[in-house]
């Protein structure tokens, strides 16, 4: 996933345009394409910029809501299936690795994304079907790329309207003192539909911007606000005022919930491609991606423990509306929702690359730019009227973690293995174990979804879970 992909201070751009074009036109110039290296030696990235690059991809919106998550999994449960469903995530995304490194060699190839991963590993799968109708496998990643992005794309605008309905209509009561928040019981100035609607034009301003390297100014900003919010969190979370009698397993019903948003919050798993290629020495991408998920892993459960241990019962869709309410904390909430907003048109770039030169292609060269700009204003209006009509911020996570980023995480990539290794004398151990996790992630695929959707259909009061909702 694209996500806050660009250091401001490296001048380093990262070509994240993952299905962006048409395989069959891909295919038919490759002699152009493939033989010459996406990077030059200037555009590479280092060790250590590598590495930013895959903690960013995986802090976002989803980490602020593993406390909420800890809850519908239990005290216990959760820690240990957050690790679990990490280590199980990090060996898929060493999978996609592996079968991509074997057909960019097999097929003399410079690159390939995730989508031409699929595609050709199906074209040379056993099955003469399959064979025939490979450029599926782009079509169906592509699919799930565009889903699942336009999904964090809403989630963004429902935290982006919580956060700030909450700052503006708790103004009139703000603490002097950072004490823990109390139940406020205020009448609400606006719907929270109102301040998405607020922040629309600006978005829609946003991603007009289309030069990556402008957007990387956005992506320094983003990260800069992010890591000060991160401190200042932890700094509340880890002051836990009592020993905790929480409960050590919760309802299986919730922990299906949990299982959504533990996927979503894990972002990064079309990041590896990308990051691999412009790497300067890729060789050591192996260390640097289980250097840097052990240290996302550890961040999640930290956050997602010490959080509901701090909030109990009371914990939030997203952790940062149950911090004080006083000037410091709220900052958090500027600070946050800022580094979200910024990141949203980064987001936005992928299903962006893959939607709008399809639409261009359909007119003439007089109105591309028209189409261009259209195109792009509808897709955000798009984001924001899923969210007006969901606005549930930790149901719509399990259930974008659920449909779409289960199937992109550990649904296709033991998948790649099986079609990529079939024909190579594969050992019947690894069939069972690719076979296995597909069915996992299918399993919380299907039963994470119907919970979700579920939940979605009743009342707030009578939900399982917490609403977005302040009051």
């Amino acid at each position: 996933m694209l996500k806050r992909s660009l250091l401001g201070n490296d001048n380093s751009e990262l070509n994240l345009d993952d299905g962006a074009k048409d395989p069959l036109e891909s295919r038919s110039s490759s002699s152009t394409q493939d033989n010459v290296p996406l990077a030059g030696e200037a555009d590479t990235l280092s060790f250590t910029q590598t590495l930013i690059h895959l903690l960013k991809s995986n802090i976002g919106t989803g980490l602020l809501g593993l406390p909420l998550a800890m809850k519908n999994a239990g005290l216990l449960v959760g820690p240990v299936s957050l690790l679990a469903i990490g280590v199980l995530m990090v060996h898929c995304m060493v999978i996609l690795l592996k079968c991509a490194h074997h057909l960019t060699q097999r097929l003399q190839k410079t690159f390939m994304n995730y989508g031409e991963a699929m595609m050709y590993s199906l074209e040379s799968c056993p099955s003469p079907w399959l064979r025939t109708h490979s450029i599926w496998g782009w079509y169906t990643v592509s699919l799930l790329l565009i889903i699942t992005q336009l999904g964090f794309c809403s989630v963004y605008f429902m935290f982006m309207a919580d956060n700030l309905q909450q700052m503006v209509e708790e103004a009139q009561v703000m603490s002097k003192t950072c004490e823990p928040r109390e139940v406020l019981v205020l009448t609400p100035i606006l719907n929270i539909r109102f301040y998405m609607l607020i922040i629309l034009p600006f978005l829609v301003l946003l991603v007009l911007i289309q030069n990556l390297k402008v957007l990387s100014i956005f992506s320094t900003l983003a990260s800069v606000t992010t890591l000060g919010s991160m401190a200042l969190i932890f700094k509340y979370i880890v002051q836990i005022p009592y020993p905790s009698n929480l409960p050590l397993v919760a309802s299986w019903k919730t922990f299906l919930l949990f299982f959504g948003t533990a996927i979503f919050t894990f972002e990064g798993v079309s990041m590896v491609l990308p990051l691999k290629n412009q790497m300067k020495n890729p060789q050591q991408f192996s260390f640097v991606l289980y250097l840097g998920m052990s240290l996302v892993i550890f961040l999640y459960i930290c956050l997602g423990t010490l959080g509901y241990m701090k909030f109990g019962s009371d914990t939030k869709a997203s952790i940062t509306l149950n911090l004080p309410n006083c000037w410091l904390y709220q900052s958090v909430k500027l600070m946050y929702s800022v580094g979200i907003f910024f990141t949203y048109a980064l987001q936005f770039h992928v299903p962006a690359e893959i939607i709008i030169p399809i639409a261009i292609s359909q007119v003439s060269e007089n109105w591309a730019l028209f189409t261009d700009l259209s195109a792009r204003t509808a897709l955000v209006c798009l984001t924001c009227i899923l969210a007006i009509l969901i606005p549930r911020l930790d149901l719509v996570i399990s259930l974008v973690g659920s449909v779409s980023s289960s199937a992109l995480a550990l649904i296709v990539p033991p998948l790649l293995e099986i079609s990529t290794f079939y024909s190579e004398d594969m050992s019947t151990l690894t069939i069972a174990k690719d076979i296995v996790i597909s069915i996992l992630g299918l399993l919380g695929c299907i039963f994470g979804t119907y919970q979700a959707l579920y939940e979605l259909t009743q009342p707030v009061n009578h939900s399982l879970v917490n609403s977005t909702g302040v009051y």
